[in-house]
């Protein structure tokens, strides 16, 4: 009986962790596609990022105040404490939107694979300092070369970007620095909460959701100072091509009215923070390296389905650079957890 109950057990847990990877990817190739085509209705993305978390926002306190789920319970310290790291969180979202929004999704996130070179360095720079494996330290090589190999069009020498390009280059960067930041910054102090999730009701999904809170704070800041003052103007040419876009096709991507921004813009919010919430319990099931394995893997699936919808050229060097750069990333995350493995023997 005992171990027809474990089995029983083990049966759930892998059923549990195949519907969180399926509702994962699902969510998160589908916040790519809605948010690529609110980005390409509308060029308020500092707006649009601000509205998706605004979304996640709702949905919260939406399963909070009926008691669907137990509301966070922590104090003034603890907001002020996480702070920081919602500020890193809100300017990793704000620069992927931005990122998506001025060139190819499958371009962008072909950079956003050199992330854990990102993590590498600043482990080397602040505090506590992490050393990783030599064979760690080399597939960061192998990644940045994969994403370089990315950049150069065929029958030239050099990486060549034109201008929407180069700006989704320098937004998914600043993506994955505010990512590897907030990592880092962030680890002790959310396992510290964590930790008491009996008193606090701090479980994976309250920790994102808080986060949330704090990333959509954050960003309204930014809203406020860069396009705050322009939206109604913005709104208002945005429908006004939508609307000389039909005319000219009615079938044409740029073909839409009033209710299809709004309709891509908070779809993209709720699958923004779906995808982000299972990847947080994911995470809390099996732990950072399997997670980061299965991260490689969804980036190939949003990649290619971002190539499908929106008819995104890969050309030979983008696809040889890509996977070279996301095996690359899978080989770092099998390294540092063979060293750590290495570290805890030694000890």
């Amino acid at each position: 009986k005992k171990s027809n109950k474990m089995a029983e057990e083990k049966k759930a847990s892998t059923a549990k962790l195949l519907l969180l990877i399926v509702g994962w990817y699902v969510g998160n190739t589908l916040y790519n596609i809605y948010n690529k085509k609110a980005c390409s209705n509308i060029h308020a993305h500092w707006s649009v990022a601000f509205a998706q978390l605004v979304v996640g926002v709702v949905w919260s306190v939406c399963l909070w105040l009926p008691g669907i789920r137990k509301a966070p319970k922590i104090s003034g310290a603890d907001w002020m404490s996480l702070a920081p790291i919602g500020l890193f969180a809100a300017a990793a979202h704000g620069g992927s939107v931005l990122a998506m929004g001025a060139g190819a999704v499958s371009f962008a996130q072909i950079v956003k694979a050199c992330e854990p070179v990102y993590v590498a360095l600043l482990c080397l720079i602040i505090p506590p300092v992490e050393v990783k494996p030599p064979l760690a330290y080399l597939m960061l090589a192998v990644i940045v070369g994969g994403v370089g190999l990315a950049c150069i069009k065929e029958g030239k020498g050099m990486p060549e970007l034109d201008a929407s390009a180069l700006t989704a280059f320098y937004w998914a960067s600043f993506a994955n620095l505010a990512a590897a930041l907030k990592g880092k910054l962030g680890k002790d102090v959310t396992h510290k909460l964590k930790a008491d999730k009996a008193k606090n009701n701090m479980d994976s999904a309250n920790a994102y959701a808080v986060m949330n809170i704090l990333s959509a704070l954050w960003t309204f800041i930014v809203v406020a100072s860069t396009e705050l003052m322009t939206i109604k103007d913005t709104w208002e040419h945005a429908v006004a091509d939508g609307a000389a876009g039909c005319k000219k096709d009615m079938k044409s991507s740029k073909c839409f009215g009033a209710n299809d921004i709004i309709f891509n813009v908070v779809l993209s919010g709720f699958f923004f923070y779906l995808y982000n919430e299972l990847a947080f319990q994911f995470t809390a099931e099996v732990g950072p390296v399997t997670s980061s394995v299965m991260n490689t893997a969804k980036r190939v699936v949003v990649i290619v389905a971002s190539a499908i919808v929106f008819q995104e050229q890969l050309d030979k060097n983008a696809m040889i650079g890509s996977g070279v750069a996301i095996v690359g990333v899978l080989l770092y995350s099998l390294a540092e957890e063979m060293g750590k493995k290495g570290k805890a023997k030694a000890h």
